[in-house]
């Protein structure tokens, strides 16, 4: 039988199977040999994750309490610049005894390998629409400066070619504003004349 190389988030629970209600806790520190995630944002390689882990011996097998903690990095995605960010998540997870009914995972080996679901907590909790900041304004669209480094502009607004006349109309002060008053008490004095009659 092929024996399970342990990994770098392996923990041994020799001391713990076929122990229900034995409990233990451990910290595991790793670097990522490749990074973690796809999108704008993810946990680049060479990156350091470390997790802090309880493990309970139960009848079906060893139950997993972890928290994790490492930094991401990636780009903003309204203005476009680098940023970082501390990731931390919570998981628990059963590892079933071998023979057991199917489940995610096992115990192998008299161990237990958590990267798959440390790798899943902090890659599922990662942003897909990653921000420098919650209030970021992003890029002009027309010239592609960052917004954020010029609080006192404006973004130019792309104005539609149909349009464009049609706003240049509604800027322009209406002619003959002036006169419509006294045209209009022109035209009353007229009726009153004409019913007088």
């Amino acid at each position: 039988m092929r024996k399970h190389r342990p990994g770098a988030f392996s923990v041994p629970v020799r001391d713990l199977i076929g122990r229900p209600g034995e409990m233990r806790e451990t910290q595991i520190d790793a670097t990522l040999a490749a990074a973690w995630g796809e999108g704008l944002v993810s946990i680049p390689a060479g990156e350091s994750v470390h997790v802090d882990v309880r493990l309970e011996s139960v009848h079906e097998g060893i139950l997993v309490s972890a928290t994790a903690r490492t930094r991401s990095e990636g780009e903003c995605s309204r203005c476009l610049i680098e940023i970082t960010a501390p990731v931390e998540v919570e998981f628990q997870e059963l590892f079933a005894y071998p023979g057991q009914e199917a489940d995610d995972f096992e115990v192998q080996d008299d161990h237990v390998d958590l990267e798959t679901p440390v790798r899943d907590a902090i890659v599922l909790s990662l942003p897909f629409q990653p921000v420098c900041r919650p209030d970021c304004p992003g890029l002009d669209p027309i010239t592609g400066a960052r917004l954020a480094d010029l609080p006192d502009a404006e973004p130019h607004q792309n104005v539609d070619p149909r349009w464009a006349a049609l706003m240049e109309f509604a800027s322009e002060p209406a002619q003959g504003a002036d006169d419509s008053a006294p045209d209009s008490q022109v035209s009353q004095e007229r009726r009153k004349n004409s019913h007088g009659r």
